[in-house]
């Protein structure tokens, strides 16, 4: 006998950022706000819900959002900016993709402790340095990148996929919201 599915529920508001921060607190304000709306798109939602595509020629899901992220958390705060190894949390040699790839074992509920994992990770690193020091580790080439680069692309990579987010929960269950 199996039990019922339920949803994890997570709060539906978000601290928005402050309107005259300096420039960190700023960009912090700003990632956090995309991350708490990333975690809000996804709340309520049952584990299938999160795995369906909006549209049945694409990968793109809830889940696999939450997913991605985790990973893009991991690659840019610890294998880039800290130098640490590129070891992929779904990613792997044989399905790169494999963020977007999940079986009937996947659960939001792992998939949201992973990505809180990665995030607290990323929040301590990043919490060690100042915006203009350098990452330890390379990418694009052997480029080494600021953190003020990371955090403003990590901004964008959310406000990004959010957007994805808001379409996929609209599709899912109606519910739109900025």
């Amino acid at each position: 006998m199996t039990t019922p599915e339920v949803p994890v529920t997570e709060p539906t508001e978000r601290n928005e950022p402050a309107l005259d921060a300096g420039e960190r607190a700023m960009l912090d304000g700003w990632l956090e706000y995309h991350r708490e709306t990333l975690v809000w798109k996804c709340s309520g939602l049952s584990d299938e819900q999160l795995k369906r595509a909006a549209v049945p020629s694409s990968e793109l899901t809830l889940l696999g959002l939450l997913r991605h992220l985790a990973e893009v958390e991991r690659w840019w705060f610890v294998t880039v900016f800290a130098g640490g190894t590129d070891e992929g949390v779904y990613g792997t040699d044989e399905d790169p993709d494999g963020d977007f790839h999940f079986g009937p074992e996947d659960t939001h509920a792992e998939a949201l402790a992973t990505w809180r994992g990665e995030v607290a990770a990323a929040r301590d690193i990043a919490a060690a340095h100042v915006l203009d020091d350098l990452s330890a580790g390379t990418a694009r080439g052997g480029q080494h990148f600021n953190l003020r680069w990371i955090y403003t692309h990590m901004i964008e990579e959310y406000a990004r996929h959010n957007g994805h987010a808001d379409l996929l929960r609209e599709a899912i269950d109606g519910a739109t919201g900025a």
